[in-house]
């Protein structure tokens, strides 16, 4: 049952969340069910906490859970049970739900982008692809693609040990199926690659530029950009001026947003194109 019957407290840890739209959708989402949701930014520093004590506060001031963005999603993964193995072994928590004091994590990342994903592009195979970042949005999404059936997944990221450990992950995972590698640039990865994906904060609010020249985009077919505020980034006009099929970061935002408010309630909207309609409406 829920905290306080049909309200419920959420909100969102992280850094450089001021733009997140993640309060509208929760408490449209709330709406379309019944629900009153509050749904608070909580932004550590201008706590005076760090995320540790964000956390703990939360599990104890009412809180039914708490979504976790860069940087504290591998973070995370040391404060809770993770029932799912695969989630366990690639290490990044996006959901967190307060249950009879347990803290429960859960991945919304890797199968909102899934679903993303098929929504955009249908039956259409990933291919060889250069991730960029292996952080916790890069860990998510790479399970994402082992999951899609991607054949070969680059991963870039300027710690090669983090590109190294998340190669390994996924070759764990696959049974030695799928072929990973680790580099510290893109331009290494990117020549064959059918897609691109970026999962760094590059492009966010506060963070321009692109992770992913435009010249390296040449002979990719399709590419994600993560980042969705702003939604137009850097990337993703390249991506579409050179004539790539784009995946918008918005719409992993909308799965796996809609996938955490379901985790946290058990219910969902019925009417997703109402709640897009709100969203746009709201902004």
């Amino acid at each position: 049952m829920m905290p306080g019957g049909k309200q419920i407290r959420l909100g969102l840890i992280g850094d450089n969340i001021t733009s997140s739209r993640s309060p509208d959708l929760h408490r449209l989402a709330g709406q379309l069910c019944g629900l009153n949701v509050i749904y608070d930014l909580l932004i550590p520093s201008e706590m005076g906490l760090d995320f540790d004590a964000v956390l703990d506060r939360c599990a104890s001031k009412g809180y039914r859970g708490v979504n976790i963005t860069y940087p504290y999603k591998e973070r995370a993964v040391e404060r809770v049970a993770i029932s799912d193995p695969l989630i366990r072994r690639i290490g990044s928590v996006n959901t967190v739900v307060f249950e009879s004091g347990v803290m429960r994590g859960y991945n919304t990342d890797h199968t909102g982008f899934v679903s993303a994903f098929r929504q955009q592009f249908g039956g259409m195979e990933p291919g060889a692809v250069a991730l960029v970042g292996a952080g916790g949005v890069g860990k998510a999404v790479a399970l994402g693609l082992l999951l899609l059936g991607a054949s070969e997944i680059r991963i870039v990221d300027r710690d090669i040990e983090k590109a190294v450990s998340l190669a390994a992950s996924l070759q764990q995972a696959s049974g030695g199926k799928l072929r990973a590698s680790s580099h510290t640039a893109a331009e290494t990865a990117l020549p064959g690659a059918s897609g691109v994906v970026n999962c760094t904060p590059v492009g966010m609010i506060g963070y321009p530029g692109t992770p992913v020249p435009r010249q390296f985009l040449a002979g990719c077919s399709w590419a994600f950009e993560a980042v969705y505020t702003p939604v137009q980034t850097e990337l993703k006009s390249d991506a579409e001026a050179s004539g790539l099929k784009v995946l918008s970061g918005y719409e992993l935002f909308i799965h796996q947003g809609v996938e955490a408010f379901q985790i946290f309630t058990g219910r969902s909207p019925e009417d997703q194109q109402n709640l897009r309609k709100l969203l746009k409406n709201a902004s």
